[in-house]
């Protein structure tokens, strides 16, 4: 197993030869996974410490919910939810992502400590974005993403879904590039459940090479989405968000045995635990490994 990492990167992790594991730390009273269970600055401070406790190699922060129907917020409340936790995580050590699709928080949050930008739209959403990374210099993700949460449901139109989305993201790359983005600094992420029916996200999943194939690493997040709900579903309907945790965990293995950076997680354990099962018999299924 050889794994793709962008740059810059912390050494300690760039040195690892595995997928690596994020932790989500929501600063929204509305996430779909946890109820705003972290809302508060000192609780997502402590939820952020105890992912990387539970093995995560690094926590992503937003302040804004990117459910589906969700509703915008203004940018000086996304600011004032994300800034304290960026800065007193960085500040504890941690490698800190910030999940924003606005510039300006973005520019904030790099001031603060954030060494990724973990942007759902690719640049699409804020002019403004491709331009601050390039010149900022940190890691940046571009996942796959035709509009905001409260009209994405109604763009999940593909011909080939695999191919759509590998071409969309092929153009986001460009389009960085052409901002003056160095392209080792991207991430591509295919945006499960973003414009995606249940059925859109299996072909993704299973075709992770398709991505891979474009040159750069790939972020999975698949925790608890819908998707995993409806797979896991009873007589009582969809499994509800905590309860998809093992399935998540399980496409953590696949995703990290298909080559892929980093997986997205709510549930950091069963994630931790699989991607180093996933490079352990990856090693062994190509001679590197002896058990």
């Amino acid at each position: 197993m050889s794994v793709l990492h962008p740059a810059p990167l912390r050494a300690d992790l760039a040195a690892l030869d595995r997928t690596l594991v994020m932790g989500v730390v929501n600063v929204t009273p509305d996430s779909f996974s946890d109820g705003g269970r972290w809302f508060e600055p000192d609780a997502a401070v402590a939820h952020g410490l105890e992912l990387l406790a539970q093995g995560a190699d690094l926590v992503d922060v937003g302040g804004e919910s990117t459910r589906p129907g969700a509703a915008r917020v203004d940018p000086a409340t996304e600011r004032a939810r994300v800034l304290p936790v960026v800065s007193a995580l960085a500040k504890a050590g941690a490698l800190v992502s910030v999940d924003t699709t606005r510039a300006a928080v973005a520019a904030d949050a790099i001031e603060a400590g954030a060494a990724l930008v973990n942007d759902v739209s690719g640049g699409l959403a804020d002019s403004g974005m491709l331009p601050l990374v390039a010149d900022a210099g940190v890691v940046y993700v571009a996942m796959h993403w035709r509009g905001h949460s409260d009209v994405m449901d109604g763009l999940a139109q593909y011909d080939d879904v695999v191919a759509d989305v590998c071409d969309e993201l092929s153009a986001r790359l460009d389009a960085a590039v052409a901002a003056g983005v160095d392209p080792g600094q991207v991430v591509l992420d295919p945006g499960l459940g973003f414009a995606k029916t249940g059925s859109d996200n299996w072909p993704l999943l299973a075709r992770l090479d398709r991505l891979t194939a474009l040159g750069r690493p790939v972020l999975v997040g698949a925790s608890r989405k819908r998707f995993l709900g409806h797979l896991l579903a009873g007589p009582d309907g969809p499994a509800p968000p905590e309860a998809r945790d093992r399935a998540t965990a399980a496409v953590s293995a696949l995703a990290a045995a298909a080559g892929a950076w980093c997986v997205r997680v709510h549930e950091v354990a069963g994630s931790a635990d699989a991607v180093r099962v996933a490079a352990a018999w990856t090693a062994a299924r190509t001679g590197g490994g002896r058990g």
